[in-house]
């Protein structure tokens, strides 16, 4: 069996502080207002040698009609169906609630090691008051800090005795998708479809996903992340504290990925906010694509994919080597085709082209159009190499690197997409001294 903990409990206990504190990263966002957390969050943790997976999960409230909260309950469900080890968390600061009551009899249908976990708890006199949650008869309790870490080693030691040996984070060096946009494009209708389950809760009501969620997958015979991200928005339209940390959350998802699918609306066409997006990916050299989803929703005439293209393309001005592809993912049209095309991109991201190939092929397209003379000085390119780094960057070896301008190197990067596979992904020139 795994080695999962998940952490549950009703709103508002510090799940999400002690999530951060175990995984070692402020990866949730917490915040005192209750329901911030809604989706199923994951991360790696390990203790006295022994790694693990951490559940994080929203608040469970029975006997509510709010649409989020039903979905939270059902995102509880499946967690603690995941999970070999639960922790159950409760507040020493406010006492026993029914609400506590209500979930500790949820709990005890299930076959699970459970551990009491009494958080806030920071001071002698807290500690004491925990004893009240021995009337949930859910056994030993363990008062915590989860905001100190105070008591968190005790519970630990507790918690591995039920773990193997050996399990390593399953994250490490697998390529990372990440899922952005803007609100309500279908990012997280896009991440269910493609597992056949409700991963990320979806609603009609723009901000619904608040986290980046992280999901391992595997199709094609290949195994990558997949992460579902916040809408971003304009600085001027994001006016709550949440909201702003979940953008936040966004962007460190674009930074930690190799390749960035940008979903867009079909009925609102690539927007400003878009390409601000798209040029914050080009900016960390991200592999970068665009999906237009909703596409079942666009009248179509002759052509009508074609047009769109074009205007996209218009827009995209210099970045026309950016691949885009049309969806649907209510009816679950060319997603898969979508995730084969991220998958491409990684590819040819970690690319390295052979220094023979390259020179037999670039060179005499230079021959045919050298860098035009300046000041009567003839520029003559010798030597081309692809350099060793993260991304695709090629040196340029020529007797005056200094004269070569920016159409000229446009027309280099040109030639070198025509003849080798670089779909989708930025490549950077460098011309240097021969």
């Amino acid at each position: 069996m795994a080695n999962i903990v998940a952490i549950v409990g009703r709103p508002n206990v510090g799940k999400s502080t002690l999530f951060n504190r175990l995984i070692e990263k402020r990866k949730a966002i917490m915040d005192d207002e209750s329901g911030v957390t809604r989706d199923r969050h994951y991360g790696y943790a390990e203790w006295t040698g022994k790694h693990f997976t951490v559940i994080d999960t929203g608040g469970y409230v029975t006997g509510s009609e709010d649409k989020f909260e039903t979905e939270i309950r059902h995102q509880v469900e499946l967690a603690i169906d995941e999970a070999s080890v639960i922790l159950f968390m409760v507040d020493s600061h406010m006492g026993l609630t029914d609400l506590d009551k209500d979930f500790a009899r949820v709990l005890r249908t299930s076959k699970k090691p459970i551990y009491l976990v009494a958080n806030k708890a920071d001071t002698t006199e807290y500690m004491h008051m925990a004893s009240e949650f021995y009337a949930l008869g859910m056994g030993e309790i363990y008062p915590v800090s989860s905001a100190s870490g105070s008591g968190t080693g005790d519970l630990l030691d507790r918690v591995v005795e039920h773990f193997d040996e050996g399990q390593e984070d399953p994250e490490s060096g697998i390529p990372r998708i990440a899922i952005l946009g803007r609100p309500n494009v279908g990012k997280s209708s896009f991440l269910n479809a493609l597992l056949g389950k409700e991963r990320s809760i979806v609603t009609d009501e723009a901000g619904t996903t608040r986290d980046a969620i992280n999901t391992h997958y595997k199709l094609y015979g290949k195994d990558f992340i997949l992460t579902d991200t916040a809408g971003i928005r304009k600085k001027s339209k994001v006016k709550e504290d949440i909201e702003f940390y979940s953008v936040l959350r966004s962007i460190q998802a674009l930074q930690d990925s190799d390749v960035c699918i940008f979903i867009i609306d079909a009925e609102r066409g690539l927007e400003a906010q878009d390409m601000s997006i798209i040029n914050l990916a080009l900016k960390y050299r991200k592999g970068i694509m665009i999906m237009v989803n909703k596409w079942d929703l666009i009248e179509k005439e002759n052509n009508t994919a074609e047009q769109y293209r074009k205007a996209i393309v218009q827009k995209l001005g210099q970045l026309d080597y950016i691949p885009i592809i049309f969806t649907s993912v209510v009816k679950k049209q060319r997603i898969f085709q979508a995730i084969e095309k991220a998958i491409n991109i990684y590819e040819a991201r970690t690319t390295q082209v052979p220094t023979s190939r390259l020179n037999e092929v670039i060179l005499p397209e230079i021959e045919k159009y050298p860098p035009p003379a300046i000041k009567g000085k003839y520029i003559k390119i010798k030597y081309i190499t692809q350099l060793h780094s993260k991304t695709p960057a090629f040196a340029f070896f020529c007797n005056l690197p200094q004269y070569i301008k920016a159409p000229y190197e446009r027309f280099l990067e040109n030639k070198i997409r025509k003849n080798f596979d670089f779909e989708g992904v930025p490549i950077r020139l460098f011309f240097r001294k021969k």
